[in-house]
């Protein structure tokens, strides 16, 4: 039992809860509206390594606790002192519930948590690159969750596909299963813009961490083959470079394409409203997803929308209604969607971004992820 702090503070104000993710900048991007409502009943301890995101994170009110994790790693070694770190810290702050976001932090951060009695509640927000591609390494993965999760008091996904594939690999068991709608769109800041567009050529946007799994290199190739009809169409990017991923999208691909002048890099933002705002068209021909926040926020801007006929995608993409759905890994099909969104009246557009408009605001909104988490901490 924790001791009573200053006159007016309650024991519950008292018991700490750890998130932990591979990257503030994850914790600072998806969870802060999470942080904002759960610091009205726990202290918040954030572990996660150290990045330029850390200020925000620490000017949200929490404590944070620097950990080395090598989101690409294989070592068996390494994973085993990721491990005997989080147990350090899970010892040294006694935390009442442990909330988990991406692959090692849900694994080894929840097998921790476990050890120390503590609730565990998580988050699995994409597949990403060891199930998409299968094999000995997917394996492996799967055998891994089902160890971390296997005790957990809810495990939360961002659609249907990925839920369903971990009860079927029996990693998770249906009672613990439950969807969240996402991370959750801030309705108040997301919101359709007040003001025309400045003058220009047509401009598509891609908002990610430059990954080949985001299918940048599809991006590209479409943009060649659009451009070769309607030259003055602009194909823009958003997002990280450089980033610890094995499939990350190395500079020197990133410099030739601008030469070729294919692609407009705006390189990376904390306020991807400004770029979505001057754009016409979100696109995000990515592998897999679990619910892409990218292309939520685009139609909360009321933006049409262009993405893969992938799980995550696909539930965001409503087919002739919010944008068009392509192939993966099809640059012919993305060109062709692109096409297609290009020949549309303008009133047409904008009736699909309104479309999104709505059904962000129906099903979306960062609220209801808020509530499932209060809900599942027994305090809803």
């Amino acid at each position: 039992m924790p001791e009573l702090g200053n006159e007016g503070e309650t024991i519950m104000e008292r018991l700490a809860i750890i998130l932990s993710a591979n990257s503030c900048w994850n914790i600072v991007n998806f969870r802060l509206g999470l942080i904002a409502a759960l610091r009205h009943h726990y202290r918040i301890i954030v572990v996660a390594p150290d990045d330029a995101h850390r200020a925000r994170l620490e000017g949200s009110g929490v404590t944070f606790v620097s950990i080395a994790i090598n989101s690409s790693g294989l070592s068996p070694v390494e994973d085993l002192r990721l491990l005997a770190a989080y147990l350090k810290i899970f010892r040294a702050v006694k935390p009442v519930a442990y909330l988990g976001f991406t692959a090692k932090p849900n694994i080894y951060g929840s097998l921790a948590a476990h050890l120390v009695g503590a609730t565990v509640i998580n988050n699995v927000s994409g597949l990403g690159t060891a199930f998409i591609k299968r094999g000995p390494l997917a394996m492996l993965l799967s055998l891994l969750y089902r160890f971390g999760l296997r005790n957990s008091s809810r495990v939360f996904f961002q659609n249907r596909d990925d839920l369903q594939l971990f009860i079927a690999k029996h990693i998770v068991r249906p009672g613990q299963a439950d969807l969240l709608p996402g991370s959750g769109v801030d309705l108040a800041r997301f919101q359709p813009s007040r003001s025309a567009r400045a003058p220009g050529p047509f401009r598509f946007l891609l908002v990610a961490r430059l990954l080949w799994d985001k299918g940048v290199a599809e991006y590209v190739d479409a943009a060649r083959l659009v451009q070769a009809l309607f030259p003055e169409t602009r194909f823009q990017i958003l997002g990280p470079v450089g980033v610890n991923n094995r499939t990350a999208v190395p500079m020197a691909d990133l410099d030739r394409w601008r030469a070729e002048a294919l692609i407009d890099y705006l390189g990376e933002s904390d306020d991807v409203r400004i770029a979505m705002d001057q754009a016409d068209c979100i696109v995000l021909p990515s592998y897999r997803e679990g619910l892409p926040r990218a292309l939520l926020e685009g139609a909360a801007m009321a933006k049409p929308l262009i993405a893969t006929d992938v799980p995550g995608c696909r539930d965001v993409v409503i087919e002739g209604e919010t944008g068009y759905l392509c192939e993966a890994r099809s640059a012919e099909s993305l060109a062709a969607a692109m096409l297609k969104m290009l020949g549309l009246p303008a009133e047409a557009r904008r009736e699909m971004g309104e479309n999104g408009h709505r059904m962000v605001e129906q099903q979306f909104g960062e609220g209801r992820v808020v509530a499932k988490y209060l809900d599942a901490l027994g305090l809803g």
